[in-house]
């Protein structure tokens, strides 16, 4: 995927794997039980949105983020971006329409910055997760679009 002529400006969500349950050290955090299946994580870039979904999918890159002390485990595995062009931060407003679509969410992880409970979200099948996002975007009028 050429990524250069793309805007830079976006929201986007990861649907993950966990392939078996495990406890992650999530940085300060401390320890959290992740039980197996499959989680949807909301997120957006409102400067380089190309660059946020590449670090996401890189296992070369220092642990800052929850996101990233719980992708770079083991039994993690990203395995759909689903994401959008927009100028405006529309990640809470996603983030709100998943919960109340499964209300089995990771508590205060990947929200420190908004008054959300969670960026991230359980879900008992891929199928699920997608539909949820896909939903998402088009409740708020934007399209999704698949990474790979």
């Amino acid at each position: 995927m050429n990524n250069d002529d793309l805007p830079n400006k976006g929201s986007y969500c990861l649907i993950i794997y966990v392939e078996k349950d495990c406890k992650i050290k999530i940085g300060a955090k401390g320890f959290m039980n992740f039980p197996e299946g499959y989680y949807v994580y909301v997120g957006s870039a409102l400067s380089n949105l190309t660059k946020r979904i590449e670090r996401h999918l890189s296992s070369d890159k220092k642990k800052h983020w929850h996101m990233d002390y719980f992708s770079l485990n083991k039994n993690v595995d990203i395995k759909q971006v689903i994401y959008t062009f927009s100028t405006k931060k529309i990640e809470c407003e996603m983030s709100n329409y998943i919960n109340k679509n499964t209300n089995k969410y990771i508590e205060d992880f990947g929200c420190s910055d908004c008054n959300c409970m969670s960026h991230l979200y359980y879900f008992d099948s891929f199928d699920e997760a997608e539909n949820v996002i896909i939903e998402s975007f088009e409740k708020i009028e934007l399209k999704p679009m698949k990474w790979f």
